[in-house]
């Protein structure tokens, strides 16, 4: 169950529970989000870098959120659902604030020592650079559309060139480079982060892969709050590369886990 908070004279009012957050997201003022979690309960990664994201998916003119008042908001919701993790949706309709919380349930140990299934979707964001509540409509009907088995829905530019999927950023291997798209994706906290830590391991082309380059491809993953980097071995039922995660995205895995044991910080 997710509860949601307004986070107005600098307390709490409750907004009512809702079964999931894309159902909270519903019944909220139409704005801009970003979601998180929270390591070891109160601890979160780069917050200031969510609260940007927030500004920037809105109109030039739409009124600042200060860090400060994002920090005491989160850690007032976390107070009042007492949850050992968290996820997190914060939405900003200018100028109200919203906090929905859940808790946080990771995936399937399985999923990352086997890999998932994704499928191509003839999808796209109107506006790839906001993240705007508007879309979590349209990404809930998709994920109801997946065929069974498949964790996440990539979304498909023009000649077929791989965007991103559905919430998460799209990364592939391939010639001993990470490819990834930059000008029509959402620039994630997470996707950011991931960017830093490769820049060390292999040499980084920011220009998507084609659905008939997979073949060619070494490895996947996906990125994204929840899932961290989650290994793709299948897209549309075709093997990546061995068909199992690779290499060099477990050496990411690992260096990701050493990230956020660096830097995941107290909200106060």
């Amino acid at each position: 169950m997710v509860a949601t908070f307004e986070y107005r004279g600098d307390a709490l009012h409750s907004s009512g529970p809702s079964p999931t957050l894309a159902a909270a997201s519903a019944a909220l003022p139409a704005g801009a989000y970003t979601s998180l979690r929270t390591y070891g309960g109160r601890r979160v990664l780069r917050l200031a870098q969510h609260v940007r994201r927030l500004e920037e998916s809105l109109p030039g003119d739409s009124p600042s959120l200060p860090e400060s008042t994002v920090r005491a908001a989160v850690t007032a919701a976390l107070e009042a659902t007492g949850h050992p993790e968290s996820r997190l949706r914060l939405t900003y309709a200018p100028p109200r604030l919203f906090v929905s919380v859940e808790p946080y349930e990771p995936l399937p140990e399985a999923f990352y020592r086997a890999g998932v299934a994704c499928a191509t979707l003839g999808l796209r964001r109107d506006n790839p650079r906001a993240k705007d509540t508007r879309f979590i409509a349209t990404a809930a009907e998709a994920y109801r559309a997946l065929p069974p088995g498949v964790q996440e829905g990539l979304m498909l530019g023009e000649s077929g060139t791989i965007l991103e999927g559905l919430s998460s950023n799209f990364f592939a291997i391939t010639g001993g480079e990470l490819r990834t798209e930059e000008e029509r994706v959402l620039h994630g906290v997470t996707r950011a982060l991931v960017l830093e830590v490769a820049r060390g391991v292999l040499p980084l082309v920011l220009r998507p892969v084609r659905v008939d380059q997979l073949a060619e491809v070494d490895e996947c993953f996906i990125t994204s709050v929840s899932r961290e980097i989650l290994p793709v071995v299948t897209i549309d039922g075709h093997a990546i590369g061995g068909g199992g995660p690779g290499a060099v995205t477990r050496d990411l895995m690992g260096r990701w886990s050493t990230l956020v044991q660096r830097e995941a910080e107290e909200l106060l």
